[in-house]
C-alpha cells in the first residue's frame, strides 16, 4: 500500500467477509484493515503509527488486538479480515499491551507540551493509564534551526508518520529514521540540522506528526483558534483546499483538508504563506495622490513613506475622483480611451464583474488580465485545435497514466503539490519523461530526461511525431473519425527527422525515436506543460505541436490521458471562463460573434463593442501612442511582470488617471492617482476554479482591516459612478448571472457549491456530477472534430551575439510567487529566500571569476540589474535563471516585449543577456516580512544557521 491509497481503495476492497469484533457480527471486505473496519462500527482502537492514506507500518504496538485461535496478539492496522476471524480489541491481554506501550511512550514525553492535539496523551486519557513509572530517556536538544518548522525530538515516538509523509506522499526524500537501537532518531538528509537540510518546507511532516515533535515555528500550534474556516489556497492553479484557524482576527496556522486536488497536502506557501494579510504595509484607506509628487517611470518605491507621494482621503472622494475622472475620459476621448486590467488572484465573481464593467461601463474589450503574460498561447492553440481552452484532464490523471510527458514546466517549484502525484505515479510505475532546458527536481524521478537546447521545442516535438508518423504508430480510426488536416501535418512533419533535428535541439536522435515510440504506444499518455512552451514568440506553435502529438496518436479523451497546460494563478482559469480577456466574452464566446454578441446586449442590456480589444502589452504601447489614456487596474502588477518593465512603467506613468485597487502598495499602486484598499484572499467569499476545472468555495475567515473594502462592493461603487445601475446584494448573485450567461457552469448552483465545496464543469444542468474528462466521444468545434495546424522553426525575437552572448530565461520561485506582493510579506517564506537570486552554471560562474554569493550585474538591451550568484547546475551553460520575484531586482526590466502573433504573449523564457561580476544590489528596505522577519532572522542566528 502507499501514497495513493485512497485513490483506488475501491479497487483493493477484495471479497466480502463475515467476522466477529467484541461479539458483534460485521460486514467487511478482505482488503481493508481490522482498524479501519472496527472504526466504522463505532469501536475505538488506540493507534499511534496508523494514519489513513499512508502505507501500514505497525511498528507503534499501541493497536493490539486480540485473534481468537491465534498464539500473540496482532497489530489492527497491519492485519486484513478474513471469513469467520474473531476479534477482541478490549480483552484483558489486549488492553494490558495497549496500555503498556502507551506508559512507556508517556515516560518518554516531556513535561512541556507542544501541541494541543498529542495523541500519546489522548488515548492515555482514553484507557486511563496513570503516571509512567519508568525513567525517562535521554531528552535530544531542540532544533530550531528551521524559519518555518521547529524540531523536538524530546517529543518523537519513532511513529515515522513523518518519514512516510516526507517519502511516500510529498516524495521529499528529506526525513529518515537512522541509528539502532537506543541512538535511533529521526534525521533530515545526512542528520544535518533541518534548516541546513534540503527540505523544502511543505509540512506534510508537522501534519502527519501526533506528539509535537514536529511543529510550526513560533508555537503556533499551542494557541486555541476562536475558529476554522475552510477554503483554498491563494496561491497556484491547483487548488488546494485548507483550512484556517482563526484567533482575534488573525490566522494562527493552516492545515491541509481533504479536497479533491490535494488529499490534505500543501506546499510551502499553501501552509506558511497566509500572514501578509497582517502585513503594517496592508492598504487601510484611500489614497490619492498629492499635486507635488508627479509621476514618473523612474521611481525607488518605499512603502513606509507612502505619504510622501499619496495623501489620505474619504471613500466618498476616492470614488467620486476615481468613476469621474475615468467617465469624463471616456466621455471626452472616446469609449476606447479607457482600459482595465483584472486579477487572476480574485473570486469568479470579481473578474466577472470587472469584465462588465469595462464593457457596459468603459463601452469597450479593452480588458484583460495576467493570463496573457501565461498560457495564452496556450489557450490560443487549444481554441482553434479543439475548441476549448481548458484542460482535457485532471492532474490527478496521472495516476492513471502509463507514460506522463511533462515539458516546459517545473511543477515541483510552481504546482508542488501536483507534482506530488506525478512522483506517486512514478512510484507505481508510471514512466515519466522530462523534457526541458532547465533540469528540475522532477528530472530525478524520470524515466528519461530530455535536456533541450533553449528555444528549440519545435524542433524536438517535429522529429517526435516525424517518427510517429514513419513508423506507423498512428491511430488511424481516431484521425478519421475525429480529425481534420491531418495530410498537412503528415506532409510538415516529413521533413523533421530526428536526425536532422538532433544538432539543433541537443538531444540525440535515438533518445528521440525511443520517447516518440514511448509516447505513442502506451496504453495511456499524458502531456503536462507550463510556462517553458508558452512564453516564446512561437509559443502557440508549440502547443500546437503537443495537440497533434495526442491527436495523431489518440491519447486524448480518455482517463490518463489527454492534454494538461498547468495553469499558473490560483484563479486564472476562472478569470478567463469569466471573460477577463480582450476578445471574448464569458465562457469564451467571441466578441465579433454575431450570435454572442447579442446573447450578452440582451443579457446585460447595453449597447456593446463588437471589436476586440488590446491585449496587456498592446495596451501598453497605446498609452504612448496616446490612444489610452485612464486604465482601472484591480490585484495586478504590470509594472512588475510585464515585459520591459521599464516601457510598461514610463506608460502607467504617461496615463492621464489610474486607478488601482490592491492590498498593498505594489510597484503600480505607486504610480495611481487614486488607490482603493481592497480585500485580500481571506478576507472575501467567492468561487474560485483550479486547473482541472473544478470550482471551488472561497470562504471569509477575517475582516478587512481599517477602512479596507470588499473587491465586489468596489467594482460596484465605480460601476455606479460610471453610470451602470447595478445592486448585487450578496456574491451568490453575481454567481446566479455566471451561470445564466454561462453554459459551461449552468448546472453549478451557489448552494451545491456552498454544501459540497468543489464541483468540475463542464456542468451543463443541475445535478449533473460534472466532467473531470473531456473530449470523450467530440469536440467543441464546428464539426465535432479537431484540427491539425502544422508548426515550423521559428526563432525566438532576440538571439545571442557578441555583445550579449548568454540567454535569460525568467520564472518563480518555490517559496515566492509571481511578483512577491505577497509572499515578501510573509515572514516564514521571505525568511527561506530572502535575497535576489540569479541562478548561473557553476562552470559558468568559474569562468567568469566568480563565486557563489558574488553579485552580478545582469545587463540586457533594456536595462539592467545587480543580485547575488548561486552556483547552479540545473541551468545549462550558457543560460542563466532568475525569479521575477524580487522588486529589487526587477528582472522584467530586461526581458523582450516581442508578442506570439496569435496569443499576444511575450517572450520572458527567452532574451539575450550579458553577466559581468560586481554591481550594488538594492536594498531591500522594508519591504519584506518587517518586524517579525526580522526577529526570525535573529533567531536564526543564534542557532548559528546561516543562509549560503
Amino acid at each position: 500500500m502507499n501514497a495513493i491509497t485512497r485513490l483506488n481503495r475501491d479497487a483493493l476492497q477484495g471479497a466480502a467477509v463475515t467476522l466477529e469484533i467484541n461479539g458483534r457480527e460485521v460486514q467487511a471486505h478482505s482488503g481493508e484493515l481490522l482498524i479501519e473496519v472496527a472504526k466504522r462500527e463505532g469501536i475505538e482502537i488506540p493507534h499511534l503509527c496508523y494514519r489513513e492514506g499512508m502505507e501500514e507500518v505497525g511498528n507503534c504496538r499501541s493497536c493490539m488486538v486480540e485473534i481468537d485461535g491465534e498464539r500473540v496478539l496482532a497489530p489492527s492496522c497491519c492485519r486484513h479480515p478474513s471469513q469467520g476471524m474473531k476479534v477482541t480489541t478490549d480483552s484483558t491481554r489486549a488492553l494490558a499491551a495497549q496500555k503498556m506501550v502507551l506508559e512507556m511512550l508517556l515516560s518518554d514525553m516531556p513535561e512541556t507540551e507542544y501541541t494541543r492535539h498529542n495523541e500519546v496523551d489522548f488515548w492515555a486519557r482514553k484507557l486511563a493509564v496513570g503516571k509512567p513509572r519508568f525513567a525517562a530517556r535521554h531528552q535530544p536538544p531542540r532544533d530550531a534551526s528551521h524559519a518555518a518548522i521547529t524540531v523536538n525530538l524530546d517529543a518523537c515516538i519513532q511513529c515515522t508518520r513523518c518519514v512516510r509523509a516526507c517519502r511516500d506522499e510529498q516524495v521529499n526524500d528529506v526525513i529518515g529514521l537512522a541509528f539502532r537501537g537506543e541512538d535511533a532518531k529521526i534525521v533530515f538528509d545526512m542528520d544535518d540540522p533541518m534548516g541546513n537540510s534540503t527540505c523544502v518546507a511543505c509540512g506534510e511532516c508537522v501534519q502527519a506528526c501526533p506528539t509535537g515533535a514536529l511543529m510550526p515555528a513560533r508555537e503556533a500550534a499551542l494557541a486555541v483558534p476562536d475558529k476554522q474556516v475552510d477554503s483554498v489556497c491563494p496561491y497556484c492553479g491547483v487548488g488546494c483546499q485548507l483550512t484556517y484557524n482563526i484567533k482575534d482576527n488573525k490566522i494562527l496556522f493552516v492545515e491541509g483538508r481533504d479536497g479533491p486536488a490535494n488529499r490534505e497536502r500543501l506546499c510551502v506557501k499553501g501552509r506558511y504563506g497566509f500572514d501578509y494579510a497582517h502585513h503594517p504595509h496592508r492598504l487601510t484607506v484611500p489614497l490619492i495622490r498629492r499635486a507635488d509628487a508627479p509621476k514618473s517611470g523612474e521611481f525607488t518605491m518605499d512603502p513606509d513613506r507612502v505619504m510622501d507621494v499619496f495623501r489620505e482621503a474619504s471613500w466618498e472622494e476616492a470614488l467620486a475622483l476615481a468613476g469621474g475622472t475615468l467617465a469624463h475620459i471616456r466621455d471626452t476621448h472616446g469609449k476606447r480611451a479607457l482600459a482595465g486590467f483584472g486579477s487572476a488572484k480574485g473570486s469568479n465573481e470579481e473578474a466577472y464583474l470587472f469584465q462588465k464593467l469595462v464593457r457596459t461601463g468603459f463601452g469597450s474589450n479593452n480588458v484583460d488580465h495576467c493570463t496573457r503574460l501565461c498560457h495564452a498561447s496556450s489557450v490560443a492553440a487549444l481554441l482553434e485545435g479543439i475548441g476549448s481552452g481548458a484542460v482535457s484532464n485532471p492532474v490527478m490523471d496521472v495516476t492513471k497514466a502509463e507514460v506522463v510527458i511533462v515539458i516546459g514546466a517545473n511543477p515541483t517549484v510552481n504546482h508542488p503539490v501536483a507534482a506530488t502525484w506525478i512522483k506517486n505515479a512514478v512510484r507505481n510505475g508510471t514512466k515519466l519523461v522530462v523534457c526541458d532546458p532547465r533540469r528540475s527536481d522532477l528530472a530525478r524521478s524520470a524515466h528519461r530526461y530530455l535536456q533541450f537546447k533553449p528555444d528549440t521545442d519545435v524542433a524536438l516535438l517535429n522529429a517526435m511525431m516525424h517518427v510517429i508518423v514513419s513508423e506507423g504508430l498512428v491511430d488511424q480510426d481516431f484521425i478519421a473519425s475525429r480529425t481534420i488536416g491531418y495530410a498537412e501535418l503528415e506532409q510538415n512533419v516529413a521533413g523533421y527527422s530526428p536526425e536532422l533535428m538532433a544538432p539543433i535541439c541537443g538531444i540525440d536522435a535515438d533518445t528521440i525515436r525511443y520517447v516518440a515510440r514511448l509516447y505513442a504506444t502506451s496504453k495511456g499518455s499524458m502531456i503536462l506543460w507550463g510556462m517553458g512552451i508558452s512564453q516564446h514568440i512561437h509559443g502557440t506553435d508549440n502547443a500546437r505541436c503537443l495537440i497533434a502529438l495526442a491527436l495523431m496518436t489518440g491519447q486524448i479523451g480518455r482517463p490518463g490521458t489527454g492534454l494538461h497546460p498547468l495553469r499558473g494563478q490560483n484563479n486564472v482559469q476562472g478569470a478567463s471562463d469569466a471573460g477577463l480577456i480582450p476578445m471574448m466574452f464569458p465562457d469564451y464566446q467571441r466578441v465579433d460573434n454575431p450570435a454572442a454578441h447579442a446573447k450578452f446586449e440582451q443579457a446585460w442590456g447595453v449597447k456593446l463593442d463588437d471589436k476586440p480589444g488590446l491585449t496587456v502589452v498592446e495596451i501598453m504601447h497605446a498609452i504612448k501612442r496616446g490612444e489610452i489614456r485612464g486604465m482601472y487596474i484591480m490585484g495586478e502588477n504590470p509594472a512588475m511582470s510585464d515585459p520591459d518593465a521599464n516601457h510598461a512603467r514610463e506608460s502607467l506613468a504617461a496615463l492621464d488617471h489610474l486607478v488601482v485597487q490592491d492590498i498593498f502598495l505594489t510597484e503600480t499602486a505607486y504610480l495611481a492617482d487614486v488607490i482603493l484598499p481592497a480585500s485580500a484572499f481571506p478576507e472575501k467569499t467567492g468561487s474560485f476554479t483550479n486547473t482541472d476545472r473544478l470550482v471551488q468555495m472561497g470562504r471569509q475567515a477575517l475582516n478587512p482591516p481599517g477602512q479596507a473594502k470588499q473587491d465586489l462592493w468596489i467594482i460596484q461603487q465605480l460601476a455606479t459612478r460610471l453610470g451602470l445601475d447595478w445592486n448585487y446584494s450578496h456574491v451568490s448573485e453575481v454567481f446566479d448571472e455566471m451561470r445564466h450567461t454561462m453554459p459551461s457552469i449552468g448546472g453549478i448552483t451557489w448552494e451545491r457549491l456552498e454544501r459540497e465545496h468543489a464541483v468540475t464543469y463542464p456542468c451543463l444542468v443541475e445535478g449533473d456530477p460534472g466532467e473531470p474528462v473531456v473530449f470523450t466521444d467530440h469536440f467543441p468545434r464546428e464539426s465535432g472534430r479537431a484540427r491539425f495546424v502544422p508548426a515550423d522553426i521559428i526563432p525566438a525575437d532576440e538571439r545571442p551575439d557578441a555583445d550579449y552572448p548568454m540567454v535569460l530565461i525568467t520564472g518563480r520561485q518555490l517559496e515566492h510567487w509571481h511578483t512577491g506582493s505577497m509572499t515578501r510579506r510573509t515572514a516564514v517564506l521571505d525568511a527561506i529566500e530572502p535575497d535576489p537570486v540569479a541562478l548561473i552554471h557553476p562552470l559558468d560562474l568559474a569562468a567568469m571569476g566568480g563565486q557563489p554569493g558574488d553579485v552580478v550585474t545582469i545587463s540586457s538591451r533594456r536595462g539592467q540589474v545587480a543580485l547575488f550568484a548561486r552556483a547552479d547546475d540545473s541551468s545549462p551553460r550558457g543560460a542563466v535563471f532568475v525569479p521575477f520575484c524580487y522588486y529589487e531586482a526587477a528582472i522584467n526590466k530586461l526581458t523582450n516585449a516581442a508578442l506570439d502573433p496569435f496569443g499576444k504573449i511575450p517572450e520572458f523564457k527567452y532574451c539575450a543577456i550579458r553577466v559581468a561580476l560586481g554591481g550594488e544590489v538594492q536594498e531591500q528596505g522594508s519591504y519584506g516580512g518587517g518586524q517579525v522577519l526580522s526577529a526570525i532572522r535573529d533567531a536564526l542566528a543564534v542557532e548559528g544557521v546561516a543562509k549560503s
